[in-house]
């Protein structure tokens, strides 16, 4: 077959674009999820998106291949233009343009009956050798009137079919350039520019998180499944499992960090009768389920546990909570670390000891989280204690082997108490 640029399934371009940009590809000798060809059509079709951000580097396996973007230098994701290469049969092109063209105007309403030979007459004077049976008309217009681009009206007996009104956007560019890069569902938006002229764009981003358009249809299902307090049945891919099959789960939240771009699904699990959290980029194949009487009650407690949620891990019960705390060094120039330990407490609390010395603490579900932040005050901490031992362990432990990297012995006089 051909090579093509157009695909047919999304969830296919997700998993090679994620290998691409987000972790980083194989060489073409490693690659053997798929045959080798496979590997080429891809590589092939996604240079035909990004190829000035395609590039490679040669190892001793052979030629990588990676897209590398620096996402400050663009003012608009290049990663939509990967939403927009669906595919489609040239009967599905032809039937599309053939409806608006017999519909382009607003006041034109005819029924299923008077369409279809609408159709036929207009095939039958351009000599075309296609034609449409009246099944294949009725489930176009059913789709387009799902998607709000058909208007249905019931007259009598008959349905009548008439083109949607367009709804004037030319007043909304700076509105629609900032929508496209800083929602959750930026895709929007940018099908939504498309339809605008040429403009200067006013926005430029320092921190844009691109990748996360490669899970906009993902994000679209579960907000759908959460607005209709529904269960989902998705799959969730583990880097340490082989197994990728089906649960059932309760999407009660997104949870998107300002720090990483990082997007968290938390949803509760009817089985374990517990709360989880999913990285979105890790989900697939989402299907909405039956609705969940309880969804009201399970929300009110998550929107409740987040006074005791660092991050997206918590609990049903918020009975038993992780304490943890640590004081940390402050020079009489150096007001900025008491204002940042303030702006980033969350659920924390910040408390001054002396002149040079402030207390940290907090109780939370899951201490563990916290690890990353707290080593960013690594050079100023004197003292740190958590309820959870393996915790505390975890942290000395990273220490001691940064002493033994750097040869340090141990550590000095001023070392973690």
């Amino acid at each position: 077959m051909a090579y093509s640029e157009l695909i047919k399934n999304f969830e296919k371009i997700r998993e090679y674009m994620r290998g691409f940009y987000v972790y980083g590809f194989k060489s073409r000798n490693e690659y053997t999820q798929k045959s080798a060809r496979s590997y080429d059509d891809e590589r092939r079709r996604i240079e035909s998106w990004l190829s000035d951000n395609m590039q490679f580097v040669m190892t001793p396996e052979g030629k990588n291949v990676f897209i590398s973007i620096d996402s400050r230098a663009y003012q608009h994701n290049p990663l939509y233009r990967a939403w927009k290469t669906k595919s489609f049969t040239d009967g599905d092109i032809t039937l599309h343009f053939i409806i608006f063209d017999i519909l382009c105007s607003f006041d034109i309403k005819l029924s299923l009956n008077e369409l279809t030979d609408e159709i036929d007459n207009y095939l039958a004077k351009a000599g075309a050798a296609i034609s449409f049976d009246e099944s294949t008309i009725r489930k176009k217009l059913k789709e387009y009137a799902e998607l709000g681009i058909i208007i249905t009206e019931k007259q009598g007996k008959k349905m009548l079919y008439s083109r949607a009104e367009d709804t004037d956007i030319s007043k909304l560019c700076d509105v629609l350039d900032f929508f496209s890069e800083e929602s959750p569902l930026g895709i929007v938006g940018s099908y939504l520019l498309d339809k605008l002229p040429p403009h200067k764009d006013i926005f430029s981003f320092k921190h844009h998180y691109i990748t996360e358009t490669m899970d906009n249809n993902i994000l679209a299902l579960l907000f759908d499944a959460i607005n209709d307090k529904c269960f989902v049945s998705v799959n969730n891919y583990s880097p340490r499992s082989t197994k990728n099959e089906p649960i059932k789960i309760l999407p009660l939240k997104i949870y998107i960090s300002v720090q990483s771009g990082r997007q968290n699904l938390v949803a509760y699990d009817l089985n374990t009768n517990h709360f989880l959290s999913f990285r979105l980029d890790r989900l697939s194949d989402v299907k909405k389920l039956e609705k969940f009487d309880r969804f009201d009650s399970l929300r009110k407690l998550l929107n409740k546990n987040e006074q005791h949620m660092w991050g997206v891990n918590t609990k049903l019960s918020i009975k038993y909570f992780e304490h943890i705390e640590f004081e940390v060094f402050v020079g009489d120039d150096e007001k900025h670390i008491i204002n940042r330990l303030n702006r980033e407490k969350r659920c924390g609390t910040v408390e001054e000891i002396d002149r040079h010395h402030y207390k940290f603490s907090a109780d939370v579900f899951d201490s563990s989280e916290m690890l990353p932040w707290i080593r960013t005050f690594i050079c100023r901490i004197t003292r740190l204690e958590c309820s959870n031992k393996g915790v505390e362990e975890t942290f000395k432990n990273d220490l001691e082997k940064m002493y033994a990297l750097y040869e340090l012995n141990g550590g000095d006089n001023n070392d973690i108490q």
